[in-house]
């Protein structure tokens, strides 16, 4: 019998199905560490006593805190070139390319898009909060998000000639035209800021990414819809990683299905075999010639089988064993089973 059989693209697919399994898993893991930070996590006014806290707590650093607080520029804020009087810490400018692609299998055309240009600008900023108490953001493009606000989005359209379309046509794309986008982080937009709080050498307290690996968040919606975000991809990843484990183990269960089945059959052609072998020796012992209706294919073994459905008895069970395809050497038909000849 040979040994567990599996295809080389089932195990393409198994492998796949393990490793994807294994790094959804371990994105979930995670995202559920996050979680539970974020949960852990203490939400701290941002008020004058926050400098005295930070004084009173060994080594002047909360581990993992929540600060809310309103963005306010240290210096000159960032300008919108295409809106005036549209001011923000955080800028971002991004042109993309849009065009439509041939695809040769769908015959069709489909959308395709790439960035051509990003540039992101920021400047020092604070979180702003009562009594004019304030938190310095460090490091906010190293965060997590923001969201930030679309402030100008601008399409412009490819013109070409008969040429042009000419080309389009032979090389499989058609440019539709590029897009302008900015986006911003506004002064006076509403932030929460998730990581570590200092109380650094100047005496200004300070949030920064945390240095025990933690995940860093700037959030324009809320703490809670952070939160609750949060805890929707750990589910995500969780659910993908269960399909993919199921599908390794289906994959496994097809295998194991398709080995029993060619199991059962080398057991049962096996014990027709014995069966066969001993009704042989026993013809012999008893010095039983061979008669002459001998095998027609091998035409010196009895005829020691009955073919069904048709019910022949044309060849030995050697010959059976041999023949390219299950069908009767007489009348052609589909052998479904064979039974041996008992001649008395």
């Amino acid at each position: 019998m040979e040994d567990f059989p599996i295809w080389t693209m089932e195990m393409v697919c198994l492998g796949s199905s393990v490793a994807l399994s294994g790094l959804f898993y371990y994105i979930y893991r995670k995202k559920c560490k996050t979680v539970d930070k974020l949960k852990e996590a203490p939400v701290l006014p941002l008020d004058e006593k926050l400098a005295d806290l930070l004084n009173a707590t060994p080594g002047k650093c909360l581990q993992y805190v929540v600060i809310e607080g309103t963005v306010q520029p240290i210096g000159e804020p960032l300008r919108s070139p295409f809106h005036e009087g549209t001011v923000g810490v955080i800028q971002t400018l991004v042109l993309r390319e849009h065009k439509l692609v041939w695809n040769s299998s769908a015959r069709t055309w489909t959308d395709s898009k790439r960035v051509l240009h990003q540039h992101v600008n920021a400047v020092p900023f604070n979180l702003l909060g009562v009594n004019k108490a304030f938190v310095r953001v460090l490091c906010p493009l190293e965060a997590t998000g923001p969201n930030m606000e679309i402030v100008h989005e601008k399409f412009h359209q490819a013109n070409y000639g008969f040429t042009d379309l000419t080309g389009q046509y032979l090389c499989g794309e058609k440019p539709k035209g590029h897009l302008e986008t900015e986006e911003m982080l506004k002064v006076g937009a509403s932030l929460t800021a998730v990581g570590e709080l200092i109380l650094d050498t100047d005496g200004l307290p300070k949030i920064r990414p945390p240095t025990d690996g933690s995940e860093y968040f700037l959030s324009t919606d809320g703490f809670e819809t952070l939160r609750l975000e949060q805890e929707g991809k750990a589910g995500v990843f969780r659910v993908l990683a269960c399909v993919c484990a199921l599908a390794g183990v289906a994959l496994l269960m097809w295998a194991g299905r398709r080995y029993y089945r060619q199991l059962k059959l080398w057991w049962e052609q096996e014990n027709m075999r014995s069966e066969f072998e001993l009704m042989g020796a026993g013809e012999e012992e008893n010095g039983v010639e061979v008669p002459e209706n001998v095998c027609v294919i091998c035409l010196s073994n009895p005829r020691g089988c009955v073919l069904l459905d048709c019910g022949h008895v044309c060849c030995c069970f050697h010959c059976y064993q041999a023949l390219p395809q299950p069908i009767c050497p007489i009348c052609r038909q589909n052998i479904k089973r064979v039974v041996p000849l008992y001649q008395a």
